[in-house]
Protein backbone atom coordinates (compact mmCIF):
# COMPACT_ATOMS: atom_id res chain seq x y z
CA UNK A 1 0.00 0.00 0.00
CA UNK A 2 2.46 2.61 -1.22
CA UNK A 3 -0.05 5.38 -0.74
CA UNK A 4 0.40 5.13 3.05
CA UNK A 5 4.03 4.14 3.66
CA UNK A 6 4.77 3.15 7.24
CA UNK A 7 6.34 6.00 9.16
CA UNK A 8 5.15 8.63 6.68
CA UNK A 9 1.51 9.10 7.62
CA UNK A 10 0.56 12.75 7.72
CA UNK A 11 -1.93 14.94 9.52
CA UNK A 12 -3.90 15.05 6.28
CA UNK A 13 -4.72 11.36 6.53
CA UNK A 14 -8.22 10.95 7.93
CA UNK A 15 -8.87 8.56 10.79
CA UNK A 16 -11.02 6.51 8.42
CA UNK A 17 -8.15 6.07 5.95
CA UNK A 18 -5.76 5.30 8.80
CA UNK A 19 -8.01 2.48 10.00
CA UNK A 20 -8.17 1.04 6.49
CA UNK A 21 -4.38 1.16 6.29
CA UNK A 22 -3.84 -0.41 9.71
CA UNK A 23 -6.26 -3.29 9.51
CA UNK A 24 -7.13 -4.18 5.92
CA UNK A 25 -4.10 -6.44 5.57
CA UNK A 26 -4.12 -8.01 9.02
CA UNK A 27 -7.74 -8.56 9.97
CA UNK A 28 -8.72 -11.51 7.81
CA UNK A 29 -12.32 -12.53 7.23
CA UNK A 30 -13.89 -14.97 4.75
CA UNK A 31 -13.65 -13.87 1.13
CA UNK A 32 -16.40 -11.67 -0.28
CA UNK A 33 -19.32 -11.72 -0.18
CA UNK A 34 -19.60 -13.68 3.05
CA UNK A 35 -18.96 -11.25 5.94
CA UNK A 36 -16.49 -9.13 4.05
CA UNK A 37 -14.77 -6.72 6.43
CA UNK A 38 -15.75 -3.11 5.80
CA UNK A 39 -12.16 -1.88 6.17
CA UNK A 40 -10.89 -4.49 3.70
CA UNK A 41 -13.63 -3.91 1.16
CA UNK A 42 -13.30 -0.13 1.43
CA UNK A 43 -9.56 -0.34 0.85
CA UNK A 44 -9.87 -2.73 -2.09
CA UNK A 45 -12.51 -0.61 -3.82
CA UNK A 46 -10.77 2.67 -3.20
CA UNK A 47 -7.38 1.45 -4.41
CA UNK A 48 -8.84 -0.42 -7.39
CA UNK A 49 -7.83 -3.88 -6.17
CA UNK A 50 -11.49 -4.78 -6.59
CA UNK A 51 -13.15 -2.98 -9.46
CA UNK A 52 -16.51 -1.47 -8.62
CA UNK A 53 -18.26 -3.23 -11.50
CA UNK A 54 -16.90 -6.63 -10.41
CA UNK A 55 -17.99 -5.95 -6.85
CA UNK A 56 -21.53 -5.14 -7.93
CA UNK A 57 -21.70 -8.22 -10.18
CA UNK A 58 -20.64 -10.45 -7.29
CA UNK A 59 -22.93 -8.66 -4.87
CA UNK A 60 -25.93 -9.02 -7.18
CA UNK A 61 -25.35 -12.75 -7.57
CA UNK A 62 -25.03 -13.22 -3.83
CA UNK A 63 -27.95 -10.91 -3.05
CA UNK A 64 -30.23 -12.88 -5.39
CA UNK A 65 -29.18 -16.09 -3.66
CA UNK A 66 -29.30 -14.98 -0.03
CA UNK A 67 -31.83 -12.17 0.31
CA UNK A 68 -34.95 -14.30 -0.43
CA UNK A 69 -34.16 -16.37 2.69
CA UNK A 70 -33.36 -13.40 4.95
CA UNK A 71 -35.69 -10.65 3.67
CA UNK A 72 -33.48 -7.95 5.15
CA UNK A 73 -34.30 -5.31 2.54
CA UNK A 74 -37.42 -3.49 1.46
CA UNK A 75 -38.19 -4.78 -2.07
CA UNK A 76 -37.00 -2.54 -4.90
CA UNK A 77 -37.42 -2.97 -8.66
CA UNK A 78 -34.24 -2.41 -10.67
CA UNK A 79 -32.03 -2.24 -7.59
CA UNK A 80 -28.79 -3.18 -9.32
CA UNK A 81 -29.50 -1.16 -12.47
CA UNK A 82 -29.75 1.85 -10.18
CA UNK A 83 -26.60 0.89 -8.33
CA UNK A 84 -24.60 0.50 -11.53
CA UNK A 85 -25.73 3.92 -12.72
CA UNK A 86 -24.71 5.47 -9.39
CA UNK A 87 -21.43 3.56 -9.42
CA UNK A 88 -20.55 4.94 -12.84
CA UNK A 89 -21.21 8.46 -11.61
CA UNK A 90 -18.89 7.76 -8.68
CA UNK A 91 -16.16 6.44 -10.99
CA UNK A 92 -16.52 9.51 -13.21
CA UNK A 93 -16.20 11.78 -10.17
CA UNK A 94 -13.21 9.94 -8.69
CA UNK A 95 -11.16 8.36 -11.49
CA UNK A 96 -7.94 8.46 -9.47
CA UNK A 97 -7.52 6.22 -6.40
CA UNK A 98 -5.69 8.85 -4.37
CA UNK A 99 -8.71 11.17 -4.50
CA UNK A 100 -11.34 8.63 -3.55
CA UNK A 101 -13.16 8.97 -0.22
CA UNK A 102 -13.02 6.38 2.53
CA UNK A 103 -16.11 4.33 1.61
CA UNK A 104 -15.77 4.61 -2.16
CA UNK A 105 -18.33 2.25 -3.73
CA UNK A 106 -19.28 0.36 -0.55
CA UNK A 107 -22.95 -0.69 -0.70
CA UNK A 108 -24.68 0.07 2.60
CA UNK A 109 -28.15 -0.56 4.04
CA UNK A 110 -30.30 2.12 5.66
CA UNK A 111 -33.11 1.39 8.12
CA UNK A 112 -36.44 2.41 6.67
CA UNK A 113 -37.10 5.19 9.16
CA UNK A 114 -34.18 7.22 7.71
CA UNK A 115 -35.09 9.57 4.89
CA UNK A 116 -32.96 9.01 1.78
CA UNK A 117 -33.28 11.12 -1.35
CA UNK A 118 -34.84 9.05 -4.12
CA UNK A 119 -36.35 6.51 -1.69
CA UNK A 120 -39.75 6.41 -0.05
CA UNK A 121 -39.78 6.09 3.74
CA UNK A 122 -42.38 3.47 4.69
CA UNK A 123 -41.32 2.80 8.29
CA UNK A 124 -42.63 -0.77 8.22
CA UNK A 125 -46.24 0.35 8.32
CA UNK A 126 -49.37 0.23 6.16
CA UNK A 127 -50.06 3.93 6.71
CA UNK A 128 -49.83 6.13 3.58
CA UNK A 129 -46.10 6.89 3.19
CA UNK A 130 -46.70 10.48 2.05
CA UNK A 131 -47.60 11.30 5.67
CA UNK A 132 -44.02 11.18 6.94
CA UNK A 133 -41.54 12.01 4.21
CA UNK A 134 -38.75 14.49 4.87
CA UNK A 135 -35.25 15.72 4.13
CA UNK A 136 -32.42 13.22 3.82
CA UNK A 137 -30.93 12.10 7.12
CA UNK A 138 -27.67 13.77 8.10
CA UNK A 139 -26.10 10.36 8.78
CA UNK A 140 -26.98 9.18 5.27
CA UNK A 141 -25.52 12.32 3.75
CA UNK A 142 -22.25 11.82 5.64
CA UNK A 143 -21.88 8.26 4.35
CA UNK A 144 -22.74 9.30 0.80
CA UNK A 145 -20.12 12.04 1.02
CA UNK A 146 -17.68 9.32 2.09
CA UNK A 147 -18.41 7.53 -1.20
CA UNK A 148 -20.96 4.92 -0.10
CA UNK A 149 -23.68 3.56 -2.36
CA UNK A 150 -27.15 2.82 -1.00
CA UNK A 151 -27.85 -0.89 -1.47
CA UNK A 152 -31.36 -0.19 -0.22
CA UNK A 153 -33.69 0.42 2.67
CA UNK A 154 -33.63 -2.27 5.36
CA UNK A 155 -36.73 -3.66 7.02
CA UNK A 156 -37.81 -2.14 10.33
CA UNK A 157 -40.50 -3.09 12.79
CA UNK A 158 -43.49 -0.76 12.53
CA UNK A 159 -42.30 2.75 13.34
CA UNK A 160 -39.20 1.19 14.99
CA UNK A 161 -41.21 -0.27 17.87
CA UNK A 162 -42.48 -3.81 18.47
CA UNK A 163 -44.59 -4.77 15.43
CA UNK A 164 -42.32 -7.23 13.53
CA UNK A 165 -41.56 -7.23 9.82
CA UNK A 166 -40.74 -10.18 7.54
CA UNK A 167 -36.98 -10.35 8.21
CA UNK A 168 -35.56 -13.69 9.39
CA UNK A 169 -32.47 -14.57 11.36
CA UNK A 170 -29.56 -15.15 8.94
CA UNK A 171 -28.37 -18.16 10.97
CA UNK A 172 -31.75 -19.90 11.14
CA UNK A 173 -34.84 -18.54 9.36
CA UNK A 174 -37.14 -20.00 12.03
CA UNK A 175 -35.78 -17.52 14.59
CA UNK A 176 -36.19 -13.77 15.02
CA UNK A 177 -33.41 -11.39 13.93
CA UNK A 178 -34.45 -9.04 16.72
CA UNK A 179 -35.71 -5.54 16.26
CA UNK A 180 -36.44 -2.86 15.57
CA UNK A 181 -33.40 -2.63 13.28
CA UNK A 182 -34.19 -6.14 12.05
CA UNK A 183 -33.12 -5.78 8.45
CA UNK A 184 -29.98 -3.78 9.22
CA UNK A 185 -28.69 -6.42 11.65
CA UNK A 186 -29.64 -9.34 9.39
CA UNK A 187 -28.06 -7.71 6.33
CA UNK A 188 -24.70 -7.57 8.09
CA UNK A 189 -25.08 -11.02 9.65
CA UNK A 190 -25.91 -12.52 6.26
CA UNK A 191 -22.99 -10.82 4.53
CA UNK A 192 -25.26 -8.74 2.29
CA UNK A 193 -23.70 -5.45 3.40
CA UNK A 194 -20.66 -4.58 5.53
CA UNK A 195 -22.31 -1.47 6.98
CA UNK A 196 -25.89 -0.58 7.84
CA UNK A 197 -27.56 2.23 9.73
CA UNK A 198 -29.99 1.55 12.56
CA UNK A 199 -31.55 3.21 15.56
CA UNK A 200 -32.11 2.32 19.21
CA UNK A 201 -34.77 3.59 21.58
CA UNK A 202 -34.70 0.63 23.96
CA UNK A 203 -32.62 -2.20 22.49
CA UNK A 204 -32.95 -1.96 18.72
CA UNK A 205 -29.24 -2.11 17.85
CA UNK A 206 -27.48 -4.07 20.57
CA UNK A 207 -30.02 -6.90 20.77
CA UNK A 208 -30.42 -7.62 17.01
CA UNK A 209 -26.66 -7.33 16.59
CA UNK A 210 -26.26 -10.17 19.10
CA UNK A 211 -29.01 -12.24 17.50
CA UNK A 212 -27.50 -11.85 14.02
CA UNK A 213 -23.79 -12.22 14.82
CA UNK A 214 -22.88 -8.62 14.03
CA UNK A 215 -21.10 -5.83 15.85
CA UNK A 216 -23.59 -3.14 16.83
CA UNK A 217 -22.82 0.34 18.09
CA UNK A 218 -25.17 2.74 19.90
CA UNK A 219 -23.34 6.00 20.58
CA UNK A 220 -23.67 8.40 23.45
CA UNK A 221 -26.99 10.20 23.12
CA UNK A 222 -26.95 12.65 20.19
CA UNK A 223 -23.32 11.84 19.28
CA UNK A 224 -24.66 10.88 15.82
CA UNK A 225 -27.18 13.37 14.41
CA UNK A 226 -30.83 12.27 14.37
CA UNK A 227 -31.95 14.85 11.80
CA UNK A 228 -33.89 13.21 8.98
CA UNK A 229 -34.84 10.13 11.01
CA UNK A 230 -38.49 9.47 11.80
CA UNK A 231 -38.73 9.74 15.60
CA UNK A 232 -40.17 7.19 18.00
CA UNK A 233 -39.22 8.90 21.27
CA UNK A 234 -37.04 12.00 20.69
CA UNK A 235 -35.82 11.94 24.29
CA UNK A 236 -34.48 8.40 23.92
CA UNK A 237 -33.80 7.82 20.20
CA UNK A 238 -30.19 7.06 19.19
CA UNK A 239 -28.75 6.61 15.69
CA UNK A 240 -26.11 3.88 15.36
CA UNK A 241 -24.74 1.25 13.03
CA UNK A 242 -23.92 -2.40 12.38
CA UNK A 243 -20.80 -3.93 10.82
CA UNK A 244 -19.01 -7.30 10.87
CA UNK A 245 -16.30 -6.34 13.39
CA UNK A 246 -15.47 -3.66 15.93
CA UNK A 247 -12.73 -2.30 13.66
CA UNK A 248 -15.39 -1.83 10.99
CA UNK A 249 -17.67 -0.04 13.45
CA UNK A 250 -14.76 2.18 14.44
CA UNK A 251 -14.32 3.22 10.81
CA UNK A 252 -18.02 4.04 10.47
CA UNK A 253 -18.10 5.92 13.77
CA UNK A 254 -15.20 8.10 12.68
CA UNK A 255 -17.35 9.28 9.76
CA UNK A 256 -20.65 9.58 11.61
CA UNK A 257 -19.82 10.94 15.07
CA UNK A 258 -19.37 14.59 15.83
CA UNK A 259 -15.82 15.63 16.81
CA UNK A 260 -14.35 12.14 16.57
CA UNK A 261 -10.86 11.84 18.04
CA UNK A 262 -8.80 8.70 17.60
CA UNK A 263 -8.11 6.94 20.91
CA UNK A 264 -5.62 4.16 21.62
CA UNK A 265 -5.66 3.42 25.38
CA UNK A 266 -2.33 2.33 26.82
CA UNK A 267 -3.76 -0.34 29.12
CA UNK A 268 -6.41 -3.00 29.37
CA UNK A 269 -9.80 -1.78 30.66
CA UNK A 270 -11.14 -2.74 34.06
CA UNK A 271 -14.51 -4.39 33.49
CA UNK A 272 -17.53 -4.21 35.82
CA UNK A 273 -20.41 -6.69 36.05
CA UNK A 274 -23.62 -4.91 37.19
CA UNK A 275 -24.85 -7.47 39.69
CA UNK A 276 -28.45 -7.27 40.89
CA UNK A 277 -31.98 -7.22 39.50
CA UNK A 278 -30.87 -6.00 36.07
CA UNK A 279 -28.55 -8.93 35.40
CA UNK A 280 -31.16 -11.30 36.84
CA UNK A 281 -33.37 -10.53 33.83
CA UNK A 282 -31.15 -12.74 31.65
CA UNK A 283 -32.13 -16.36 31.09
CA UNK A 284 -30.21 -19.26 32.60
CA UNK A 285 -28.62 -19.86 29.21
CA UNK A 286 -27.73 -16.18 28.88
CA UNK A 287 -26.13 -16.06 32.34
CA UNK A 288 -24.18 -19.27 31.72
CA UNK A 289 -22.79 -17.96 28.44
CA UNK A 290 -21.97 -14.58 30.00
CA UNK A 291 -20.16 -16.28 32.90
CA UNK A 292 -18.11 -18.29 30.42
CA UNK A 293 -17.14 -15.12 28.57
CA UNK A 294 -16.19 -13.40 31.84
CA UNK A 295 -13.96 -16.34 32.76
CA UNK A 296 -12.33 -16.17 29.34
CA UNK A 297 -11.62 -12.46 29.75
CA UNK A 298 -10.13 -13.01 33.20
CA UNK A 299 -7.87 -15.73 31.77
CA UNK A 300 -6.75 -13.24 29.10
CA UNK A 301 -5.58 -10.80 31.79
CA UNK A 302 -8.58 -8.48 32.09
CA UNK A 303 -9.62 -7.39 35.56
CA UNK A 304 -13.34 -8.16 36.02
CA UNK A 305 -15.18 -6.90 39.11
CA UNK A 306 -18.71 -7.66 40.29
CA UNK A 307 -20.40 -4.46 41.46
CA UNK A 308 -23.94 -4.22 42.87
CA UNK A 309 -25.85 -1.81 40.63
CA UNK A 310 -29.34 -0.58 39.77
CA UNK A 311 -31.17 -1.96 42.78
CA UNK A 312 -34.20 0.03 41.54
CA UNK A 313 -34.09 -1.49 38.06
CA UNK A 314 -37.85 -2.06 37.86
CA UNK A 315 -38.37 1.68 38.45
CA UNK A 316 -35.82 2.51 35.74
CA UNK A 317 -37.56 0.16 33.32
CA UNK A 318 -41.02 1.54 34.07
CA UNK A 319 -40.03 5.16 33.56
CA UNK A 320 -38.23 4.36 30.30
CA UNK A 321 -41.31 2.65 28.88
CA UNK A 322 -43.48 5.53 30.07
CA UNK A 323 -41.36 8.03 28.14
CA UNK A 324 -41.46 5.96 24.95
CA UNK A 325 -45.21 5.39 24.99
CA UNK A 326 -46.03 8.99 25.91
CA UNK A 327 -43.80 10.51 23.23
CA UNK A 328 -44.96 8.02 20.63
CA UNK A 329 -48.60 8.90 21.39
CA UNK A 330 -47.78 12.59 20.85
CA UNK A 331 -45.94 12.02 17.58
CA UNK A 332 -48.69 9.78 16.22
CA UNK A 333 -51.68 11.76 17.54
CA UNK A 334 -53.00 12.94 14.16
CA UNK A 335 -52.03 9.80 12.25
CA UNK A 336 -53.57 7.50 14.82
CA UNK A 337 -56.77 9.54 14.90
CA UNK A 338 -57.21 9.04 11.16
CA UNK A 339 -55.61 5.63 10.52
CA UNK A 340 -55.88 3.64 13.77
CA UNK A 341 -57.13 0.57 11.91
CA UNK A 342 -53.93 0.46 9.81
CA UNK A 343 -51.56 0.15 12.79
CA UNK A 344 -50.28 -3.24 13.94
CA UNK A 345 -51.95 -4.30 17.21
CA UNK A 346 -48.72 -4.05 19.24
CA UNK A 347 -48.08 -0.51 18.01
CA UNK A 348 -51.64 0.58 18.68
CA UNK A 349 -51.49 -0.90 22.18
CA UNK A 350 -48.52 1.27 23.14
CA UNK A 351 -49.97 4.42 21.58
CA UNK A 352 -53.15 3.93 23.60
CA UNK A 353 -51.07 3.51 26.76
CA UNK A 354 -49.18 6.68 25.98
CA UNK A 355 -52.40 8.65 25.51
CA UNK A 356 -53.15 8.14 29.20
CA UNK A 357 -49.71 9.20 30.43
CA UNK A 358 -49.62 11.96 33.06
CA UNK A 359 -47.40 14.86 31.99
CA UNK A 360 -45.82 15.37 35.41
CA UNK A 361 -44.89 11.68 35.63
CA UNK A 362 -43.35 11.78 32.16
CA UNK A 363 -41.32 14.83 33.19
CA UNK A 364 -40.07 13.05 36.30
CA UNK A 365 -39.14 10.02 34.19
CA UNK A 366 -37.15 12.19 31.79
CA UNK A 367 -35.29 13.81 34.69
CA UNK A 368 -34.42 10.34 35.94
CA UNK A 369 -32.20 9.75 32.90
CA UNK A 370 -29.44 12.07 34.07
CA UNK A 371 -29.80 10.74 37.60
CA UNK A 372 -29.16 7.17 36.40
CA UNK A 373 -26.17 8.31 34.35
CA UNK A 374 -24.69 10.00 37.41
CA UNK A 375 -25.29 6.95 39.58
CA UNK A 376 -23.63 4.60 37.08
CA UNK A 377 -20.70 6.98 36.62
CA UNK A 378 -20.24 7.29 40.38
CA UNK A 379 -20.13 3.50 40.69
CA UNK A 380 -17.48 3.40 37.95
CA UNK A 381 -15.44 6.03 39.78
CA UNK A 382 -15.77 4.31 43.16
CA UNK A 383 -14.73 0.90 41.83
CA UNK A 384 -12.19 2.14 39.24
CA UNK A 385 -14.16 0.69 36.32
CA UNK A 386 -13.59 1.59 32.69
CA UNK A 387 -16.45 -0.36 31.13
CA UNK A 388 -19.57 -2.20 32.20
CA UNK A 389 -20.04 -5.64 30.63
CA UNK A 390 -23.34 -7.49 30.37
CA UNK A 391 -25.20 -9.81 27.99
CA UNK A 392 -26.45 -8.06 24.85
CA UNK A 393 -29.73 -9.94 25.14
CA UNK A 394 -31.43 -12.14 27.70
CA UNK A 395 -30.23 -15.18 25.77
CA UNK A 396 -30.16 -16.55 22.24
CA UNK A 397 -32.74 -15.34 19.69
CA UNK A 398 -36.23 -16.71 20.37
CA UNK A 399 -37.87 -19.07 17.92
CA UNK A 400 -40.62 -17.61 15.77
CA UNK A 401 -41.16 -14.33 13.93
CA UNK A 402 -44.12 -12.94 15.89
CA UNK A 403 -41.89 -11.03 18.33
CA UNK A 404 -38.39 -9.58 18.26
CA UNK A 405 -37.18 -10.63 21.71
CA UNK A 406 -36.84 -8.78 24.99
CA UNK A 407 -34.78 -5.52 24.97
CA UNK A 408 -34.44 -5.41 28.75
CA UNK A 409 -30.64 -5.95 28.77
CA UNK A 410 -30.16 -2.78 26.72
CA UNK A 411 -32.75 -0.58 28.44
CA UNK A 412 -30.76 1.04 31.30
CA UNK A 413 -27.81 2.01 29.12
CA UNK A 414 -30.14 3.57 26.54
CA UNK A 415 -32.03 5.32 29.33
CA UNK A 416 -28.78 6.82 30.62
CA UNK A 417 -27.63 7.72 27.10
CA UNK A 418 -24.28 5.95 27.60
CA UNK A 419 -22.40 4.50 24.60
CA UNK A 420 -22.83 0.76 24.07
CA UNK A 421 -21.23 -1.84 21.82
CA UNK A 422 -22.31 -5.39 21.04
CA UNK A 423 -19.53 -7.77 20.05
CA UNK A 424 -20.29 -11.23 18.62
CA UNK A 425 -19.43 -13.74 21.34
CA UNK A 426 -19.80 -17.20 19.88
CA UNK A 427 -22.84 -19.45 19.68
CA UNK A 428 -25.11 -21.51 21.86
CA UNK A 429 -25.60 -25.27 21.49
CA UNK A 430 -28.20 -24.68 18.76
CA UNK A 431 -25.60 -22.70 16.73
CA UNK A 432 -27.39 -19.40 17.27
CA UNK A 433 -25.31 -16.26 17.88
CA UNK A 434 -24.68 -14.76 21.30
CA UNK A 435 -23.25 -11.34 22.11
CA UNK A 436 -21.39 -9.37 24.77
CA UNK A 437 -22.45 -5.80 25.53
CA UNK A 438 -19.90 -3.17 26.56
CA UNK A 439 -20.97 0.16 28.05
CA UNK A 440 -18.63 3.12 28.29
CA UNK A 441 -18.63 6.43 30.08
CA UNK A 442 -20.61 9.40 28.81
CA UNK A 443 -19.15 10.66 25.50
CA UNK A 444 -16.11 8.37 25.63
CA UNK A 445 -17.18 6.47 22.52
CA UNK A 446 -13.65 6.47 21.11
CA UNK A 447 -12.15 4.56 24.03
CA UNK A 448 -15.17 2.23 24.16
CA UNK A 449 -14.55 1.14 20.58
CA UNK A 450 -10.78 0.93 20.99
CA UNK A 451 -11.15 -1.29 24.03
CA UNK A 452 -13.87 -3.24 22.23
CA UNK A 453 -11.44 -4.01 19.43
CA UNK A 454 -8.95 -5.26 22.03
CA UNK A 455 -11.57 -7.50 23.66
CA UNK A 456 -13.07 -8.84 20.42
CA UNK A 457 -10.44 -11.52 19.63
CA UNK A 458 -11.04 -13.22 22.98
CA UNK A 459 -14.76 -13.71 22.29
CA UNK A 460 -14.53 -15.77 19.11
Amino acid sequence: MAEFPIGKTSAKMSFAHLLIFRYSQSYMLPIFPHHQSLVTLASDLRLGKLHLSVYLDELEAYFNQREPDVLAFVPEDGRFDRLRHEAQALLDKYPRAENRPALFGVAIGVKDIFHVDGFTTRAGTNLPPDLFQGQQATSVTLLLQAGALILGKTVTTEFAYFGPGPTRNPFNPDYTPGGSSSGSAAAVGAGLSPLTLGSQTIGSINRPAAYCGAAGYKPSHNRIAKAGVLPLSPTLDHVGCFAPTVYDVELAASLLCRYWQMSVPARKPVLGIPEGPFLAKATAEGIAHFSMICDRLKAAGFVVKSVPAMANFDVISARHKLIVDAEMATIHADWFANYADLYQPKTAEHILKGQHAIASEVGDAINGRSQLRQELTQLMNTHDLDLWISPSATGAPPKGLDNTGDPVMNLPWTHAGLPTLTIPAGFNDAKLPMGLQLTGRWYTDETLLSWGAEIEPFLQ
